[in-house]
């Protein structure tokens, strides 16, 4: 496994691995209706791969296929944290988080955050993270569930 930045031309292999994820991983936590509006499959490449250079998130390699990517923004927020359905529990998700937290000592940031989906809590728990409150998001007219967390990280 191998860790390393957000490339241009990562873009259609990340949204493979956000669609891999929620539609395998999070499938049994949510419906079906839940999982298609989450991550449809006419997402707008062009928006998506915009979103991925402004995220600028580390990327997980396994034998040179991309197996995970998270981001961590300068105020602390993971906006995106995914790993594919065909890398489950094979340690990607914690080499990510590892990351993360590297990142943000170096950045000196304070606190992470993160809207967590249903099927990401326990992990995000396992790394010291605590559920702040439930939030309800809407997406494409269907209610999802997630947990806003945070983790305080130690004053360097």
């Amino acid at each position: 496994m191998k860790i390393r930045r957000f490339t241009k031309g990562d873009e259609i292999a990340l949204f493979r691995v956000f669609l891999s994820s929620v539609h395998t991983i999070a499938s049994h936590y949510y419906t079906h209706e839940q999982l298609e509006a989450w991550a449809p499959p006419d997402i707008d490449p062009e928006q998506w791969a915009n979103h991925m250079k402004e995220l600028r998130p580390f990327v997980v390699e396994v034998d040179g296929e991309i197996a995970g990517y998270a981001d961590v923004q300068t105020n602390g927020y993971i906006d995106h944290f995914f790993v594919s359905g065909t890398y489950p529990r094979q340690g990607v998700g914690t080499l990510l988080m590892n990351c993360i937290h590297e990142e943000a000592r170096q950045l000196g940031i304070a606190e992470l955050t993160s809207n967590v989906s249903k099927a990401a809590e326990e992990f995000f728990l396992r790394h010291g993270f605590h559920v702040v409150e439930r939030g309800f998001p809407v997406r494409r007219g269907v209610t999802l569930q997630n947990a806003l967390m945070r983790k305080y990280l130690a004053k360097q």
